[in-house]
């Protein structure tokens, strides 16, 4: 009894493991047996489960809640996007202009496009001057994709079968088997 506040402080720092905590005690002067201090553990185990260090989040994982609606990520994402954020400021500003562009392309708001681009370029953030700069090389094609609704989907869709097709028949047959199948697949 008298040293169970001690092992409940230990406890509470973190340290799990019975071995190391009878070890701990049997040096402060404890005189009992180490599977008296497991059984104890063992119930404090069953009491109070030791609560884990949250782990770091994965860059895919913080560019997924970056890139995600705000209203479909779950309370702990949010709250963890919120954290990393208030810890850089410049990110905070990246994520405010990546979803304002998101809106334009959602909503087909093309004719916006320049209104993004000025507050993109008078924020002090390189790595999207580099994209706006892209942008701007192709900027009526950009608009039109903005704000047309049509899609080249279709055409890649059956670009991707063709060169799925051309792997599958690589160093099997010659050209005019790979056409016949292309033609078949149409």
């Amino acid at each position: 009894d008298p040293f169970k506040p001690y092992l409940h402080q230990r406890w509470a720092e973190g340290c799990t493991v019975a071995r190391r905590l009878f070890e701990e005690l049997r040096e402060r002067g404890y005189p009992g047996g180490e599977s008296v201090v497991k059984v104890y553990v063992a119930k404090l185990r069953a009491d109070f489960p030791p609560t884990l260090p949250r782990k770091a989040p994965s860059v895919r994982d913080v560019t997924s809640w970056l890139t995600r609606h705000p209203d479909r990520l779950t309370d702990d994402q949010a709250q963890q996007l919120k954290t990393i954020l208030a810890r850089c400021p410049e990110l905070d500003r990246t994520v405010g202009h990546v979803r304002a562009f998101a809106e334009l392309m959602n909503n087909r708001q093309g004719q916006d496009l320049d209104q993004w681009i000025e507050r993109v370029q008078a924020d002090d953030l390189p790595a999207l001057h580099g994209f706006v700069n892209g942008l701007g090389q192709d900027r009526d094609a950009v608009v039109a994709s903005l704000s047309l609704p049509y899609s080249s989907g279709a055409v890649e869709g059956h670009n991707n079968k063709i060169k799925m097709l051309k792997r599958q028949m690589f160093g099997r047959a010659n050209f005019d088997l790979l056409r016949k199948r292309v033609l078949l697949s149409a």
